[in-house]
């Protein structure tokens, strides 16, 4: 792992029993924190499906205008608490049984574009090894490199973009909101979907009726404009909120798999910034609890904090959390630090 090692475990007091989590989850149960808030689900998914509905009904209000563009960027925001709704869902923290979990995690990334099945299979083998260099498919090098092993062996576009990746990655971020549907429809030829039939209608569906509706209505230019923006604005977003999570945390590699708890905790950051925040982040702001126990209603991860906490500092584990834009100062100090070998060996050459 490469970080500073975390303090000394304490000892265990003599009455406790079983594995650091055991005792952790049994404390979030016994608070009542894994039990479901359907209220709170109703109240915030009729919320965005009402905001998602005005904002294309504004679309159409405002017609062959500039001021479109004002409306593409609200949408993007829409788009990405839809992303957040999906999230949930697919974490099984809204509905009990699975069926309904996948109905309406499908209709969400329909909504936006988004191949729920590929998603879904990609985000939870990244729970099971959060920043490991090998099994976690958010640290795959494929545009940056996020260790310094990853430069040295980079090759293409990541070599060629690894020296400046720093400065870079906000503005790559504007693109992925394309990324998110060129990889949806990619993944149709893979193992992963298993319903290929149904995400792939879905996906194309949604992309013929997007660009549908904005050229139906714009100018072309101006339908144009709108994608970019809109699009733009929501790649930014989506990596706005999950950027601060993992990156420029502690990676994992190669047999380096510590036990649940710590590989949960020590890979993951938590972002302070009261109830704004939780509504912008979607309650990924506290990625340790949600971590832990992915879930646990977003509403519940304020409240298990605190246990989780003070567990920790019982155990001796390190538990970090920051501001917000200290956590991007640190995820991008992380990526200037992981292409300085790219740096050395252009200055070399």
């Amino acid at each position: 792992m490469t970080a500073s090692p975390a303090p000394a475990a304490r000892a265990r007091p003599p009455n406790e029993s079983g594995s650091d989590f055991a005792r952790l989850s049994k404390k979030i149960s016994d608070a009542g924190l894994m039990s479901r808030r359907p209220g709170y689900y109703a109240v915030r998914i009729a919320a965005v499906a009402a905001c998602y509905a005005a904002a294309w009904t504004v679309f159409g209000f405002v017609g062959a205008s500039w001021w479109t563009l004002a409306v593409a960027a609200a949408l993007a925001v829409v788009f990405g608490q839809v992303a957040l709704v999906a999230h949930d869902v697919a974490h099984r923290q809204v509905f009990r049984l699975r069926r309904a979990s996948e109905t309406s995690g499908r209709i969400a990334g329909a909504a936006i574009g988004m191949g729920y099945e590929w998603w879904q299979d990609k985000h939870t083998r990244h729970h099971a090894n959060p920043n490991h260099e090998e099994r976690d498919p958010d640290l795959s090098p494929d545009i940056l490199v996020w260790t310094p092993e990853q430069a040295r062996a980079a090759r293409g576009l990541p070599r060629l973009l690894g020296r400046w990746q720093a400065a870079l990655f906000f503005p790559l971020l504007t693109l992925e909101g394309i990324n998110l549907h060129v990889a949806g429809v990619r993944a149709l030829a893979g193992r992963q979907v298993k319903h290929r039939t149904l995400e792939g209608t879905l996906l194309f569906a949604h992309l013929a009726g997007y660009l549908a509706v904005l050229f139906l209505v714009l100018p072309p230019g101006m339908a144009l404009a709108f994608l970019a923006v809109h699009q733009g604005l929501f790649g930014l977003y989506l990596g706005s909120v999950f950027a601060p999570n993992h990156k420029g945390m502690p990676t994992l590699s190669g047999r380096d798999l510590p036990d649940f708890l710590r590989r949960q905790v020590l890979t993951s950051r938590n972002v302070r910034g009261g109830r704004f925040l939780d509504l912008a982040l979607g309650g990924l702001n506290y990625q340790i609890e949600h971590h832990l126990f992915p879930s646990m209603p977003s509403p519940h991860l304020a409240k298990a904090q605190a246990i989780v906490r003070r567990h920790c500092r019982e155990l001796g584990v390190s538990y970090a959390e920051t501001g917000l834009f200290t956590s991007y100062k640190q995820a991008l100090r992380s990526l200037h630090e992981a292409g300085a070998p790219l740096r050395g060996a252009a200055r070399a050459a």
